[in-house]
């Protein structure tokens, strides 16, 4: 038997907590003593006090935990556990780094108000482009929702690229457009799943013609595209109907439009339409700080006499490991206000 002060010391834990626990009824003491009251401890007690403070450091209260040592819990039970915690700790991680990156991007915005540069902005024409993509939905059009959906979006296309034997021939270019509203309710689109909790179905990837769910007033289609050529296309036997096609072969050149079209290889394509005058900036740096670029370049259009007409395009010219050096082109389309 050991006492309360060596059991604690073998336990790592303080001997105030180990009455506090005998108090509440968590891990009575082996024996105490009639006369003195002291508490005495066994050896095999210590499998108990591990679980409880596993349980406790996993979040539990200390009356859940009760509840579920009385259930006597296996250790495999335990790790499953830990598992849960710790992926909802990494989340709420990431959810904190997101919120930090988003008050920095807010606070550069302020700093860099009012010093971009006239030269900075060029207003020219884009021209058409063939793309293969896959889209997901976003909540917003807010860079910590666009994020988690579109860097997934693009490292599953370039896996299906690859595995279709497409070479892209030109960089990533991603474009936007409004999700579907969410129906009137008592409409029989919206006794669906999907319309009653929108938010419990993930972003994930989706060729043109899969069911999309409907969504929120806010919520925003991305298009992940990545620039390709029609003789990749016909090498890799892809079509544009959706049917099977053989090596050599495709369908005639698509018209530009902002529907994509199924190839049968797992990806879309769509050829995105030119941009007859677009206001062009260059962001340098992660996505996740576009705020000020983007702020500073609305500050232009509006000081220049144009109006936006549309979501700006990302037009992806570097993308090395190291985000710091990413390089981005906006490409916003604008008309004359």
């Amino acid at each position: 038997m050991f006492s309360i002060g060596d059991f604690a010391q073998y336990g790592r834990v303080s001997a105030r907590m180990l009455r506090h626990y005998d108090a509440i009824g968590l891990l009575r003491p082996a024996r105490t003593d009639p006369v003195s009251g002291y508490r005495y401890y066994e050896a095999a007690q210590l499998a108990r006090l591990n679980r409880i403070i596993a349980l406790k450091d996993l979040g539990f209260s200390l009356q859940q935990v009760g509840a579920i040592l009385a259930e006597e819990v296996s250790v495999p039970e335990l790790r499953g556990m830990l598992r849960l915690r710790r992926a909802e700790l990494e989340a709420s991680l990431a959810a904190a780094g997101a919120r930090l990156a988003q008050v920095e991007a807010r606070l550069r915005t302020i700093e860099s108000e009012g010093r971009m540069s006239a030269d900075d902005v060029v207003v020219k024409r884009t021209g058409a482009v063939l793309l293969a993509e896959l889209s997901g939905i976003a909540a917003s059009y807010g860079p910590e929702d666009i994020g988690p959906v579109i860097q997934p979006l693009y490292g599953e296309l370039c896996r299906r690229l690859e595995a279709a034997g497409v070479t892209p021939a030109g960089p990533g270019l991603a474009y936007y457009e409004d999700a579907p509203e969410i129906p009137e309710t008592g409409t029989p689109e919206a006794e669906t799943p999907e319309a009653r909790t929108p938010a419990a179905k993930p972003p994930a990837a989706m060729t043109a013609n899969e069911h999309r769910p409907t969504w929120s007033r806010e919520a925003i289609v991305v298009h992940a595209g990545i620039v390709i050529t029609e003789e990749a296309l016909a090498k890799a036997g892809a079509t544009t109907d959706g049917t099977p096609g053989r090596a050599g072969t495709t369908s005639a050149p698509l018209t530009p439009t902002l529907t994509p079209t199924p190839t049968g290889l797992g990806f879309d394509v769509v050829t995105l339409p030119a941009l007859d005058c677009a206001a062009t900036v260059v962001h340098r740096g992660p996505m996740s700080r576009i705020l000020p670029t983007v702020q500073n370049l609305a500050h232009w259009i509006d000081a220049n006499g144009y109006r936006s007409a549309g979501y700006a395009r990302e037009l992806y010219l570097e993308c090395p490991p190291d985000q710091e050096k990413w390089v981005t082109e906006i490409q916003e389309p604008v008309v004359r206000a």
